[in-house]
This record gives C-alpha cells, sequence and structure tokens, in this order.
C-alpha cells in the first residue's frame, strides 16, 4: 500500500477511502465535531483539518467546520505525534508546554477518544499509520 506525508492531499484522500470502506469500525454513541490548525507543516500553509464523527459514521477532511465542539492548534511535529500515540500523558505535556491549544469542549474529545473514535484511537492509528510517510 502507498504511504503519503501526513495530512498531505493524497493523505486525505486515502483517508477519505478508508472510511468510504468502512475499514473503520466507528462507535454509534460517540458525537464529536473537532477543528484543527496545524501549523509549521512542510507544505505552504498551515493545515486546517476537520473530524466529525455521528451516528457511527467518520468525516475527516481539509477544511474547517462551521459549528465545532472544539478546536485543536497545534504544530505539525506535535499533531502527527498526538495522531499516531494516542498517548493522554504526552496530550496532557504538549499542553503544558503550549505546543498545543485547545478551545471548546475537551469533554467530547475525551469521550470520543475513550470511545475509540478519536485521533489516537486503536485500530484508527493503525489504519493511519499503514498509508502515512
Amino acid at each position: 500500500m502507498p504511504a503519503y506525508p501526513f495530512l498531505s492531499d493524497e493523505w486525505f484522500g486515502e483517508v477519505r477511502r478508508i472510511f468510504d470502506a468502512g475499514a473503520i469500525d466507528i462507535p454509534t454513541g460517540t458525537s464529536l465535531r473537532m477543528n484543527l490548525v496545524v501549523t509549521d507543516t512542510p507544505f505552504e500553509a498551515d493545515r486546517l483539518v476537520h473530524v466529525a464523527i455521528a451516528d457511527g459514521e467518520a468525516d475527516w477532511g481539509q477544511g474547517h467546520l462551521d459549528a465545532a465542539d472544539l478546536t485543536i492548534t497545534a504544530d505539525y511535529p506535535t499533531a502527527r505525534e498526538l495522531f499516531f500515540s494516542g498517548d493522554l500523558q504526552l496530550a496532557l505535556q504538549a499542553l503544558l508546554e503550549g505546543r498545543i491549544k485547545l478551545q471548546g469542549d475537551v469533554t467530547k474529545l475525551m469521550a470520543a477518544q475513550a470511545a475509540g473514535a478519536a485521533p489516537g484511537s486503536p485500530g484508527l492509528v493503525e489504519a493511519l499509520a499503514d498509508i502515512t510517510a
């Protein structure tokens, strides 16, 4: 399977394919609308990303949602590390060091994480790692 740089246009295309194919089991009781601003990317500009999870479906893509529960801002290395580690201690350390900023309802992210539907969740991490260079 080809691998693409994290958050590249090609990477988002593969993420869409994975979700459309039903390769990731999304818990039905989870609801999260999250925007991410990823700074200091290897691309020409910051990446604006959204994650919407509801009713067992997930939508990940470029651009922001109009009404989000939470917005996270992180630099590219920190965002990549958090996406693929799922380590809450790492996230807390990054928050305390100012490498990530949170605005909104963090409890929704924590609930999605506990249910296995948020970035960094088992299953999702493996699927995304397989397509990421």
